[in-house]
């Protein structure tokens, strides 16, 4: 492509960012341009100057994939991410979303390139920036979330990641992106020990529907062990509503994690830390022994909340001995913790050591509690809208019922939940 070409293009760029229509006409002569775009790649930084990201976003995003699709030179690193940056704040969204692929790969060029520097916190604003943009409405999921989410994750900005995780998500065009976006989500929920909602994230991995095993969900499901335990004590069954493919190989790619599960639940100390010890070098390949660390420190907890259940009143030394706490001083730093995280209710006798456990104090009648309640009710109500809208949408899909219709000589369907599955 010549010099004069290239100039043709900028200025057929200049003179069709108008009206729709010659943003569409321009849409065409630009995808006509691809290839020889790409072979001048290393050329077409001097021309992004020459156009308005706000003005020419079509045109200016074709240039810019373009040019990132070559290797940037570590001098121009800090040129090449200040005009992506600049692109993504001023570009317009209408037109990005003529040629999203577009966007999603000067995105993830970005993404690579702070990551490449060691500097993800640099890339978390822009990215949130260009999932709101990219997106018709907060309840799509795009390709960009799990990426936004992964440099949350590397830079430790475990908060910013939930401007995106507080999102109702109910499109998804990938089944990939669901599986990071949940997979990522519960991993930042991790970080800020946000273990409820952690382990909503990562059950919805290891249920969202499958036909073959994938890496992500057997790594979702190592963490999903170790958090229904720190959360609940045990690891609950598969709902029915797992695939079979789930059901059938989570486990036996999990064993170590199964291991773990049983010693925690003979609540024996000397026997979870000796399952530990047996598989330290998995754990810590799998970069799970911090998590695994908590669950040794949940046995404790867990112990000291069996007491509740059966003692009103106990000595610190007591508490130690049952809990396996060496002595009455670590005992009551545990207990003062639990109290402080509302795990018991509990006062403690500094005089003569002794703890009086007690009944949950909550009576539900608070001004608080009673806008808790009814802001809950008008989410399940909305939810309950939403679902009923999707599914008289999916029961109208030509695809869904064909597909249906091909299963049906093989069910009895009045045996099964009429749960309609995306991913068929």
């Amino acid at each position: 492509m010549a010099m004069e070409s290239v100039e043709a293009v900028v200025a057929h760029i200049q003179g069709l960012s108008g009206s729709q229509e010659e943003v569409a006409h321009l849409h065409s002569l630009l995808k006509q341009s691809e290839d020889a775009l790409r072979s001048q790649a290393a050329r077409l930084g001097a021309f992004l100057h020459q156009l308005d990201p706000s003005v020419h976003t079509l045109g200016y995003l074709f240039l810019l994939e373009a040019y990132s699709s070559d290797p940037v030179c570590r001098e121009q690193d800090g040129d090449f991410l200040l005009s992506i940056v600049e692109f993504i704040n001023s570009c317009s969204a209408e037109q990005i979303r003529l040629a999203p692929e577009k966007f999603i790969s000067v995105c993830k060029s970005f993404k690579d390139k702070v990551m490449q520097l060691q500097v993800p916190i640099q890339g978390i604003v822009p990215l949130r920036t260009a999932i709101r943009k990219l997106q018709v409405s907060s309840e799509q999921l795009t390709t960009l979330h799990s990426d936004y989410l992964l440099l949350c994750l590397l830079a430790k900005c475990y908060k910013a990641g939930l401007s995106i995780l507080d999102d109702d998500i109910f499109e998804v065009d990938q089944p990939r992106d669901l599986f990071l976006y949940c997979y990522y989500g519960g991993m930042i929920n991790i970080g800020l020990k946000s273990y409820r909602k952690a382990w909503e994230c990562l059950h919805n991995v290891i249920t969202a529907p499958m036909t073959t095993l994938n890496a992500i969900a057997v790594e979702a499901y190592k963490k999903y062990i170790l958090v229904s335990i720190i959360l609940n004590g045990q690891v609950p069954l598969f709902p029915k509503y797992t695939s079979s493919t789930a059901q059938r190989n989570l486990k036996s790619h999990t064993q170590p994690y199964i291991d773990l599960a049983n010693c925690y639940a003979t609540g024996t100390f000397a026997e979870l830390e000796g399952c530990i010890q047996t598989n330290l070098e998995k754990f810590q390949s799998d970069s799970n022994l911090g998590l695994v660390k908590q669950v040794l420190s949940s046995l404790y907890k867990r112990n000291i909340q069996r007491l509740t259940q059966t003692y009103l009143t106990l000595s610190l030394q007591d508490i130690a001995n049952a809990a396996q706490l060496k002595t009455p001083r670590e005992a009551e730093m545990h207990v003062l913790q639990m109290i402080q995280d509302g795990e018991i209710f509990a006062t403690i006798n500094q005089k003569d050591g002794m703890v009086s456990f007690h009944e949950d104090p909550e009576q539900y009648k608070t001004c608080g509690m009673i806008e808790h309640i009814d802001s809950s009710i008008h989410r399940l109500m909305a939810l309950s809208q939403k679902l009923g809208s999707l599914d008289e949408h999916m029961s109208c899909d030509p695809a869904y019922l064909t597909r249906i219709g091909k299963e049906r000589p093989r069910f009895d369907f009045d045996e099964f939940d009429s749960v309609p599955h995306k991913f068929l």
